[in-house]
């Protein structure tokens, strides 16, 4: 069964969620302060964080960076900001999807199951292909990091998902749109273009630790691709 952890400082909508989502046979809890929810994800045990913005003690962005620097559970970002902007950061940040107030309870419940599967999918995918790229990169979900070539990479929580959903795949083109979705982001934010430059960003990075390498593929007018190295040739 699930863990969903709601972090909502208002009692009728984290009470609307609760029931929403153990009516569809998730196991939820809820609390108000973002603080409280840090000190349980640390201990583990829950699989989705819905996440408030505007929270008590802290702002609901500034929780989940600090989530970030321990733990991949999804969050969803729940909030009454509408702007495109507040996507964009909360998804750039390290959030899966980003809810806005007032909302469908139903829909929620969608999104949930929608981000898990997404979620377990791609780890799976992830750990298998690291194991067959010959070491090439190494995931570590649990702390979010990769290495590339045995040197650990400074990646952006945006960079790290790209490449996370890249390795995930070797050898599949991912168009741009598919890239965004992948990331939780949806491909009508106007944000198409930028992956082009948080693709040469990666790049740029994979080249400081080996210059000979171009795991990243371009492919024109359909978008990039993750090839590992050829096998070693024999005798």
């Amino acid at each position: 069964m699930p863990q969903i952890l709601i972090v909502e400082d208002e009692v009728a909508i984290a009470d609307t969620l609760l029931f929403a989502l153990t009516s569809e046979g998730f196991a939820a809890q809820r609390v108000a302060l973002a603080g409280e929810a840090l000190t349980l994800l640390r201990s583990g045990g829950v699989d989705l964080v819905i996440l408030d913005v505007g929270l008590p003690d802290m702002s609901g962005f500034e929780a989940c960076k600090a989530l970030r620097q321990f733990s991949a559970v999804p969050v969803m970002f729940l909030t009454a900001r509408a702007e495109e902007i507040d996507r964009v950061v909360g998804l750039e940040i390290g959030a899966d999807d980003y809810v806005v107030k007032p909302f469908s309870p139903r829909e929620v419940v969608a999104r949930v199951r929608a981000i898990l599967k997404r979620s377990l999918g791609a780890a799976a995918r992830t750990a298998g292909a690291a194991r067959g790229s010959g070491a090439e990169f190494h995931v570590d979900e649990e702390r979010l990091q990769i290495h590339f070539c045995n040197r650990l990479l400074k990646l952006t929580a945006l960079e790290f998902r790209l490449l996370q959903q890249l390795l995930a795949a070797p050898q599949r083109v991912h168009s741009r749109e598919q890239l965004l979705a992948g990331v939780g982001m949806a491909p009508d934010v106007g944000y198409e273009r930028n992956i082009d430059s948080h693709i040469k960003a990666l790049r740029a990075k994979l080249r400081e630790v080996a210059p000979e390498r171009e795991p990243i593929q371009t492919h024109r007018g359909f978008g990039y691709s993750y090839q590992p190295p050829s096998p070693a040739a024999g005798p």
